[in-house]
């Protein structure tokens, strides 16, 4: 007995000195290794109601805390006082002995367990690597579950967390809402919001909006819609750590951020999509950032590849379907009188949209933005989007004329622009060329406008089968539908390039989506047959995908885009 007693004094000593080495440990990384104190925890939490259990296995890797003990063992359970010893080697002897001890009393928060009885017992059991131990169990209901691995910075957040669902008793008005952060301090920008709705509800409905009732609605106009995109396009994984509540936090002060530097409210998709491509710490996207900063410091603007086909869909991939596809147009104005047939233009297509136009004039100098004569085309513009009755907004910006539209566009949803200087038919020419490098390099659809041109009443889709060239399917589609107005399809034939085979594959997306077409397969240049297509079926408009091959490349032999550009006396509306 004498032996098996100077066996468990060694094992105390060895105990001790972990819990010493787990202290140094502490201090050096930050990490705290202290045991909860319950009664803490239970306040917090707004615990309350407690409910029998009974005795059951419990897992000793959840037992974070004590109820009276918490100061007199680590984190680990590990005994930090030396009096410990002689209580501490008797159980170890007596569980040795297998003389039956009576099982511990705890009391449970959610996966985490307290112990009210038998702390010594517990450390004793981590020791002999035990994994689970007998325990009287009593449930302790709180507002906010709480987890086994959770930390004393932790029961700040979770505290927060308690005051905010006893405030607005969203527990119990949704009970599956789970608005969790992992950060001090959200809950007061939460309820900031839920009150700034409760006040929009008041004026909107004409009475005392109770708060409760705003929290709930909030909930489900506000809060869900936005949790619904980040759900939908995968954005936590793209975040590690972070929770739904988190995001959704980060997102709308972003798209606040953005809205107040652009002077125009982004939607919350294009807010979170942005969000993404700046900031995610994810591998792939980390290097997508270090090699677009590396392309746009070797590579001129003219040669740099533009964004990847499809990418604008995907952003605006959270809209509804019945939304409309360009609800926001980006109308570049030079504010000459040859000009405002561009500004006609998107106001034919924000009339057919129910969109809004966002009129963008790029000026020469600082002194030139303020200038009477900028102001003038500021009016002029105003007054035309007033007499059509659709909202407007206006900006100017100082620097480069594409690169300034290519960077307002990131938030809209189509570029139109004046086609009256096209790319030239010489690679120094289109080298040069502003409309060409702005194709290249916007995020959005760029509808080009000839002087002269007139209303949308027929359109034409050149399709080849190419990445760009679906998008401009998708895009015809939709127009051809919701516009109600004629569609056409030209391919041209070109050997290992296009078949018969693309025709079809245009014809069984148009059968899916309901839309009849007209056909036309041709030979020849691409460009050439595409503009004898638009004058056979009296086409006003013509889609087509952006440039699709090498820049160089095509700066060197030209492209079919290109001459389509310049020779066509319609609209065309190039797709990314």
């Amino acid at each position: 007995m004498e032996i098996q007693l100077a066996s468990a004094v060694k094992d105390f000593r060895r105990a001790r000195r972990q819990a010493q080495l787990e202290r140094v440990m502490s201090r050096l990384t930050g990490a705290s290794n202290e045991l909860l104190n319950y009664e803490d925890v239970r306040q917090k939490l707004k615990g309350s109601r407690t409910t029998s259990r009974g005795l059951q296995d419990i897992p000793i890797d959840a037992i974070v805390g004590s109820v009276g003990r918490y100061t007199d063992f680590t984190r680990s359970f590990l005994p930090r006082q030396d009096e410990d010893q002689s209580r501490w080697a008797r159980v170890e002897r007596a569980m040795s002995d297998q003389v039956g001890l009576p099982p511990v009393e705890v009391y449970q928060i959610g996966e985490a367990y307290f112990v009210l009885d038998g702390n010594h017992r517990v450390s004793v059991a981590k020791q002999l690597g035990a994994t689970h131990i007998e325990a009287y169990v009593t449930e302790c209901h709180t507002k906010v579950p709480l987890s086994p691995d959770v930390r004393p910075e932790d029961l700040i957040v979770k505290a927060e967390y308690a005051e905010f669902l006893e405030r607005t008793r969203l527990d119990e008005l949704r009970p599956d809402a789970d608005l969790s952060t992992s950060l001090a301090g959200r809950y007061r920008e939460l309820e900031e919001h839920i009150s700034v709705h409760r006040y929009f509800m008041g004026i909107e409905q004409e009475r005392e909006i109770p708060y409760r009732e705003a929290a709930a609605h909030w909930y489900d106009t506000v809060y869900l819609p936005v949790v619904q995109v980040i759900r939908e396009n995968g954005i936590l994984r793209d975040f590690p750590g972070r929770t739904e509540t988190d995001l959704y936090l980060w997102i709308l002060n972003h798209r606040d951020e953005i809205g107040q530097e652009l002077a125009w409210e982004i939607e919350p998709g294009v807010a979170a999509a942005d969000l993404v491509d700046r900031f995610s710490p994810k591998l792939g996207q980390v290097i997508g950032r270090v090699v677009q900063r590396i392309r746009s410091v070797i590579l001129p603007k003219e040669i740099a590849p533009g964004p990847a086909p499809g990418e604008w869909r995907r952003a605006r991939s959270a809209k509804a379907a019945c939304e409309p596809l360009f609800g926001r147009i980006l109308v570049a104005i030079n504010g000459k009188e040859s000009g405002w047939h561009v500004v006609d233009r998107a106001l034919e297509v924000a009339r057919r949209e129910e969109g809004r136009l966002v009129g963008l004039h790029v000026a020469a100098s600082k002194r030139q933005k303020e200038s009477n004569e900028v102001q003038a085309i500021q009016a002029e513009f105003v007054r035309r989007c007033a007499e059509a009755s659709i909202p407007a907004q206006w900006i100017v910006e100082v620097g480069d004329v594409s690169r300034e539209i290519c960077e307002a566009a990131r938030w809209l949803d189509l570029v139109v622009v004046n086609l009256a200087y096209p790319p030239g038919d010489r690679p120094i020419a289109r080298l040069s060329s502003g409309l060409r490098a702005l194709i290249q390099h916007c995020t959005v659809p760029v509808l080009a406008v000839p002087p002269d041109s007139l209303g949308t009443n027929r359109i034409l889709l050149a399709y080849d089968g190419s990445s760009k060239a679906r998008e401009a399917l998708f895009v015809s589609t939709y127009l051809a539908g919701r516009w109600n107005v004629p569609l056409a399809v030209v391919t041209v034939l070109e050997e290992n390039h296009t078949t018969p085979e693309t025709m079809k594959l245009a014809k069984r997306y148009l059968r899916r989506h309901g839309v009849d077409a007209a056909y036309v397969e041709k030979r020849g240049g691409a460009g050439a047959a595409i503009l004898e297509a638009a004058a056979e079926f009296e086409s006003d408009l013509i889609v087509m995908g952006g440039y699709g091959f090498n820049p160089v490349l095509e700066i060197v032999l030209g492209s079919a885009v290109d001459q389509v550009l310049r020779e066509s006396r319609h609209p065309v509306l190039i797709c990314r």
